[in-house]
């Protein structure tokens, strides 16, 4: 396979990714241009890309401080010079099928805009989870100047195409972060927090029966519709701490409802 030879430019931002950084940038190699938006890291991951830059990766590194995840990524995906742009990660990865799938795709004929790309959440104590458990797809892939970011939501920024979204069929997106269920919970509660913020300002609300019910509700679709039950029991953890966060999103949401005596902290 011809490498860095497709009119892709992949944009990632990063902080402290060393331990991962290095498979996301080896998914890469057929992108003509890659582009780095590091906003801080200490651990390694300069030097990691530099040394992948020495390699003779297409890559420019560009040091941003931090925007938030929107802002983040929308700078990064200003900074693409290509005709498409892809989104990963850092702890993210394309699968051997799906970078075969983008690296081969007559993309400068290509009539639509956007693809969406399915991912796949590494279940520690299982692996990645078979075919046969419903895998999300998001928009990743799509045509430059065709796609931004909503630069108002604080979590779960996702592109947003102004054209028709093809879903590619082929391969997927594995998303490795080894986390201890501690570190699990802690990162739940931090995006909850900010989640729960960015509905509020909306004027969305919460009550009983939100409380109650979503969490119920995201696991049943996760562990029964999404069928999580086939991974024994890291599914049945992975869709416990799905409902987990949307407990505390709902509760935060209640909180801060209630104003300054009731801290959604």
């Amino acid at each position: 396979m011809n490498r860095f030879h497709q009119p892709v430019s992949a944009f990632v931002i990063s902080k402290n990714e060393v331990a991962v950084l290095a498979e996301c940038l080896d998914s890469l190699d057929f992108c003509r241009e890659i582009i780095i938006v590091d906003s801080g890291s200490t651990d390694g991951t300069l030097d990691l890309v530099r040394a992948y830059i020495d390699k003779g990766f297409p890559i420019r590194l560009i040091e941003q401080e931090w925007l938030g995840f929107a802002r983040q990524k929308q700078f990064a995906l200003d900074q693409c010079s290509e005709a498409w742009c892809l989104n990963l990660d850092c702890d993210e990865r394309l699968d051997p099928e799906l970078r075969a799938a983008i690296s081969t795709m007559p993309l400068e004929d290509a009539a639509l805009s956007a693809y969406a790309l399915a991912g796949r959440d590494y279940l520690p104590g299982y692996g990645y989870p078979p075919a046969a458990v419903r895998a999300k797809a998001h928009v990743r892939l799509v045509r430059r100047g065709s796609a931004r970011y909503d630069e108002t939501r604080l979590i779960h920024e996702a592109l947003r195409s102004a054209g028709p979204v093809h879903t590619l069929k082929a391969g997927t997106i594995l998303h490795f972060r080894n986390l201890s269920l501690s570190e699990e919970a802690a990162k739940a509660n931090r995006y909850a927090t900010l989640k729960a913020e960015q509905q509020f300002a909306r004027g969305k609300s919460s009550n009983l029966a939100k409380i109650a019910l979503k969490p119920l509700g995201w696991f049943l679709k996760t562990y029964i519709g999404h069928r999580y039950f086939l991974c024994g029991a890291p599914g049945f953890i992975y869709a416990a701490m799905l409902a987990h966060y949307s407990f505390l999103t709902e509760a935060k949401m209640f909180r801060l409802g209630l104003g300054k005596d009731a801290p959604a902290e």
